[in-house]
């Protein structure tokens, strides 16, 4: 241990340090600098209003779709992310075959790939990139509303898939889920949905 140590000193150096002037540009460049984020600042406000706006003509007119209830009663789907994947997957009836060929389509369905005793579970990178964004999100958002959904994730975790396979797993899931609802033309219940991983977190 050191002794000896001007302490007195050592205190009035880091108040002079602390209580010197500001490290400044010079002011042309201050001035361009405050010019800049003054723009910057209404052009954010701008564009905060139109999103805002954006927003208010989305909710009117997907409120209006037969099916929009439905999407909405599924957790982490609201107006704007229910819409862009309404937008995404269509709303012919007759379109998909069963919950596999939408799955197939959202590009959530993983390719499994064997040779020999060694098999390869893939993401499907030929995919509609902007549904498979939409559904990601969606899965990421579900899991604050859904017991199930956030049991499921934390499955899979547990056996090694990583945070975006499981996300992408999970998104999976939540198309076939999605399908049975629309083909049923029944709201999202919890318990039907995810009753096997409802009881295995319990």
């Amino acid at each position: 241990m050191r002794t000896g140590r001007d302490v007195p000193a050592r205190a009035e150096k880091i108040r002079h340090v602390l209580t010197a002037p500001e490290l400044r540009q010079p002011g042309p460049i201050q001035d361009a600098y405050a010019a800049i984020v003054t723009s910057e600042v209404a052009l954010i406000t701008v564009l905060n209003a139109q999103v805002e706006r954006l927003g208010q003509v989305v909710a009117e007119h997907f409120g209006r779709h037969r099916h929009a209830d439905i999407y909405t009663s599924l957790p982490g789907l609201g107006v704007i992310l229910g819409a862009r994947i309404l937008g995404e997957f269509g709303d012919d009836p007759h379109r998909y075959a069963d919950a596999k060929c939408r799955n197939a389509y959202a590009g959530t369905a993983p390719i499994t790939r064997a040779s020999g005793t060694r098999k390869v579970v893939l993401a499907r990178y030929a995919r509609n990139r902007r549904l498979g964004d939409a559904l990601q999100q969606w899965a990421f958002c579900s899991m604050r509303g859904s017991a199930g959904a956030r049991a499921c994730y934390k499955a899979l975790r547990r056996r090694g898939v990583g945070h975006q396979a499981a996300l992408r797993q999970l998104a999976n899931r939540w198309v076939g889920i999605l399908h049975g609802c629309l083909r049923d033309r029944t709201f999202y219940d919890e318990n039907t949905a995810w009753q096997q991983h409802l009881n295995n977190a319990a």
